[in-house]
C-alpha cells in the first residue's frame, strides 16, 4: 500500500469510530437518530469524509481490494449526502452506519495493522 493510501485509511478508520462514537453518545436506536438532527448531521459529515476519502485512494487500490469494499457505493453514498441531504432516507443511512460502518472500520484495522501506523 502507497504511504497516500495509508494514511487515507487512517483517516477512514477515525471517521467510522466517530460513528460509532456518535452511537454510543446519542443512542443506538433508529427512532433516536430519526429524531435527532444533531446526530444526523454528526453522521452525514462522517459519511461525507469518508466518501472524500474513498474518491483520494489510489485507482490501484480500490481495484485491489474491491472485492472487501464497495467503494463505489461508499462514494455513491457521499454523492447522496452532499447533494440530496434534505432527500437522504434516514434508513438507508442508519443501515449503513449500523451494518457497513463496522465492517469498513474492520477492514481498515486489518489494512493498518500490517503496518507500522
Amino acid at each position: 500500500m502507497l504511504p497516500p493510501d495509508l494514511q487515507r485509511i487512517a483517516h477512514i478508520r477515525e471517521y467510522c469510530a466517530n460513528i460509532q462514537d456518535d452511537l454510543i453518545r446519542f443512542g443506538s436506536t433508529f427512532e433516536l437518530f430519526q429524531a435527532d438532527l444533531a446526530f444526523q448531521r454528526s453522521v452525514s459529515f462522517c459519511v461525507l469524509q469518508i466518501g472524500e476519502l474513498c474518491n483520494s485512494l489510489s485507482e490501484e487500490y480500490r481495484n485491489s481490494t474491491s472485492g472487501e469494499v464497495q467503494w463505489n457505493a461508499i462514494r455513491g453514498l457521499r454523492n447522496i449526502v452532499v447533494h440530496a441531504y434534505g432527500s437522504i432516507k434516514l434508513d438507508v443511512l442508519w443501515d449503513t452506519i449500523i451494518t457497513d460502518i463496522p465492517e469498513l472500520r474492520q477492514f481498515c484495522d486489518e489494512q493498518l495493522s500490517k503496518t507500522d501506523l
